[in-house]
């Protein structure tokens, strides 16, 4: 079964940087896209970032120029790398890596990660 386990979030002053990992283990498979979600309280779950597997990137209006969004495909691990972080990034930041596994096309889910800008 394929785990995705995050890790790198933490509370942080604005203006600080935080750089969060999404290791996927479990197995032989090939990544096909990846992302970065998040959901911060009272709002709805937003596309931060996302890499597909030829490297091309996208990413939210609100954090361009601020994070950016890096695939280990050796490691089959994302990372986001966050700087400038403002109050208003504050969320839980899910990872979502998308795989072929046994020759079925799966979409796998990081249990999320908090990440506290204070202000």
């Amino acid at each position: 079964q394929v785990q995705l386990v995050e890790s790198g979030g933490g509370l942080v002053q604005p203006g600080g940087s935080l750089k969060l990992s999404c290791a996927a283990t479990g197995g032989i498979f090939v990544i096909t896209a990846m992302g970065w979600y998040r959901q911060a309280p009272g709002k709805e779950r937003e596309l931060v970032a996302a890499i597909t597997s030829v490297g091309s990137t996208d990413y939210a209006d609100s954090v361009k120029g601020r994070f950016t969004i890096s695939r280990d495909n050796a490691g089959n691990t994302v990372y986001l790398q966050m700087n400038s972080l403002k109050p208003e990034d504050t969320a839980v930041y899910y990872c979502n890596v998308r795989i072929i596994k046994t020759g079925r096309y799966l979409e796998v889910w990081g249990q999320g990660t908090l990440v506290t800008v204070s202000s």
